[in-house]
């Protein structure tokens, strides 16, 4: 559960001249990626709550491993999040809280460069949790699959960049379902064909999409500002 960015993404989304120069000049088959989803009782971290949690580690176009688990969020989940990704109270009453789950996460993403669709949503929430949880946010190259989608697809090829159209055209292995393991999945397959049209239009690495706005950022201590979300995926 996660809305689609607003035309024109956050300015507060820091730019990428900060980037490891490691990850910048390594070819996309030498990268690993953890791609990740989170379902939330809301739209904004300064009022809402992670209820579940996932990450698909890619490396080559492979698979690598899986890490997910539901949250106990604390408040309970309003009826019109729970119609949409059929996450309850009553799933989440034994489910671990945040401090418990949140260190797994980050070391599963370790050293990947972290991807989502529709990053600052995701972003926002992660480093919000590392903050409550007296974590400090790792310095993670980002890069965001709605904004890469924008610069590769046709307007022929799909009427837009939402999750659920973009895994339809490809074809993804696992349709997105607002549950935060498929999503995480279907958006990983995502980047694998994204990927192939990078590498069909001559760009290999990361570096090179630096000149594409918001498609790459560096979290390095820069935070996200808030925004308004629509409420469409």
């Amino acid at each position: 559960m996660k809305p689609t960015a607003a035309e024109g993404t956050e300015a507060g989304f820091a730019e990428a001249g900060s980037l490891e120069a490691g990850s910048l000049e390594a070819r996309f088959a030498e990268l690993e990626f953890a791609v990740i989803d989170l379902e939330t009782t809301g739209w904004s971290p300064g009022v809402a709550a992670i209820t579940e949690i996932a990450a698909v580690r890619v490396r080559g176009g492979r698979r690598q491993g899986e890490f997910a688990s539901l949250v106990n969020p604390g408040v309970p989940v309003p009826q019109g999040i729970e119609d949409l990704t059929g996450i309850s109270d009553w799933m989440l009453a034994a489910a671990p809280r945040l401090p418990a789950v949140l260190p797994g996460l980050l070391d599963f993403a370790d050293g990947c460069v972290l991807v989502a669709h529709n990053a600052p949503f995701d972003v926002g929430f992660l480093r919000a949790a590392c903050s409550e949880c007296g974590l400090a946010w790792p310095r993670f190259t980002v890069l965001d699959t709605v904004m890469l989608a924008r610069q590769l697809m046709d307007p022929d090829e799909v009427p837009d960049c939402k999750l659920g159209t973009l895994a339809g055209f490809f074809r993804a292995r696992t349709a997105p379902s607002h549950r935060a393991l498929a999503d995480a999945r279907a958006t990983a397959d995502v980047l694998g064909w994204l990927i192939r049209r990078l590498t069909h239009h001559g760009i290999q690495t990361l570096g090179q999409l630096r000149a594409w706005p918001d498609v790459l950022t560096s979290e390095g201590g820069v935070g996200l500002a808030q925004t308004c979300w629509r409420t469409t995926r």
